[in-house]
């Protein structure tokens, strides 16, 4: 069939939703890599350490107790438990078991509890530059994406004043992301409260993704707003061990809000997907309640990273870079390079840098405009330091005057 005959059958819920960017990118590189081609890759949010052998050897041995059939909907006791202790351990959260719903990755538990609570014409608050993944929920749950642009001037933080400016009888919820996937960025613990004084005496709830707070690097501390009271039955938070843990591939994430949200994520969820694998589950309770010292370690390793990369690429002409303080990714602004042409080729967009890096000098990046912000470029630094020794000086070599 032709691309006219087919959308013709497709629902427009997948015609409005726009594909992943960062797969796409991924993709082709690792196409070109399969051709032989020597590519670097910093477009890919996977670190690339292995899973702890504890995670592992607690699915080994699931899989040889025959734990191999259905579980609960929303995850194993132990690992309700385990999360639950967690969230207090490490965030000075207190949420119950019951307060908690396992799902097939974050992605997962974010979009099941966008379609929870949002409706039809329901406006959703995303500050930009965002998760990719972010807007198109909200699409899909057939609400509205409120995007509210930042900029590196003001590194990349929404105001109290830009959220009360986008309030409308609509909004029914902010998204949050702290540390922030692509900037790095993280707010203090008085820029949340100051958010969250704009919000708590209106019916707006706010999904706080917190995927990388066990990757920070400096001396702002990580804060969930669910630690605020006025708060409490408001916030959502949504977290997984695909970065802290490096177990991307094992798809365990979760959800901690009030039991009425839980609850209503969890019917959703029995008739999509029903629970994430009883092996996965098994390993993330020993990821959780194990030795820790795994996550410093990947901890101390990307800040040796983003400190090499961030004063290597901040000697380029046409590069601008603010200093995340956590995740694992740099956001350069490229808008010093645009109108300009190396090796004959004319860079007029993110885009065009993003496709000259991969196609001239086999650096694969993702291009600023799929986080919402055009001009920018997001560097994953979850490679090998050899790897990144060896992109920074094609790139230096890529931006030669």
């Amino acid at each position: 069939m032709t691309e006219e005959v087919v959308s013709q059958f497709l629902s427009s819920r997948v015609r409005r939703v726009q594909e992943s960017q960062t797969l796409q990118i991924t993709a082709r590189a690792s196409k070109m890599k399969a051709e032989g081609k020597d590519i670097v890759s910093l477009s890919a949010g996977e670190p690339d350490f292995p899973t702890p052998d504890f995670a592992c050897d607690a699915a080994i041995e699931a899989i040889r107790d025959g734990f191999t059939k259905y579980t609960s909907v929303v995850g194993i006791p132990e690992l309700r438990k385990a999360i639950s202790e967690k969230l207090k351990r490490d965030n000075a959260l207190n949420f119950s078991p019951e307060e908690i719903c396992v799902g097939v990755g974050g992605k997962q538990a974010i979009m099941n509890t966008i379609l929870a609570l949002v409706d039809s014409d329901d406006e959703v608050i995303i500050p930009a530059p965002y998760w990719v993944s972010f807007p198109e929920m909200v699409k899909i749950a057939d609400g509205t994406p409120v995007i509210v642009p930042t900029t590196f001037e003001q590194n990349f933080k929404l105001t109290p004043e830009q959220l009360a400016n986008a309030l409308t009888p609509k909004t029914k919820m902010l998204i949050l992301n702290s540390p922030s996937n692509p900037t790095g960025v993280m707010y203090s613990e008085a820029e949340i409260r100051a958010l969250m004084r704009v919000i708590e005496h209106r019916d707006v709830f706010v999904i706080s993704d917190e995927m990388y707070e066990q990757l920070t690097y400096g001396e702002v501390e990580h804060f969930s707003p669910a630690r605020i009271e006025t708060m409490k039955e408001k916030v959502i938070v949504s977290n997984a061990l695909s970065k802290s843990h490096s177990m991307t591939g094992w798809r365990v994430g979760y959800v901690a809000a009030p039991k009425w949200i839980i609850d209503a994520v969890a019917k959703l969820q029995s008739q999509m997907s029903s629970h994430t694998s009883s092996i996965s589950q098994k390993a993330a309770v020993a990821a959780l309640l194990g030795e820790q010292t795994v996550v410093k370690t990947m901890r101390e390793e990307f800040k040796k990273r983003r400190d090499f990369l961030y004063r290597e690429l901040s000697s380029i002409n046409g590069i601008r870079l603010n200093l995340p303080e956590g995740a694992f990714y740099l956001f350069p602004s490229v808008e010093g390079l645009l109108g300009k042409t190396f090796q004959g080729v004319t860079l007029n967009s993110s885009v065009d840098v993003a496709e000259y890096l991969l196609d001239k000098h086999w650096v694969a990046t993702v291009p600023g405009d799929a986080f919402g912000a055009e001009g920018f470029l997001r560097l994953s630094y979850a490679s090998s330091m050899a790897e990144l020794e060896k992109a920074a000086a094609r790139m230096k070599e890529a931006f030669r005057a």
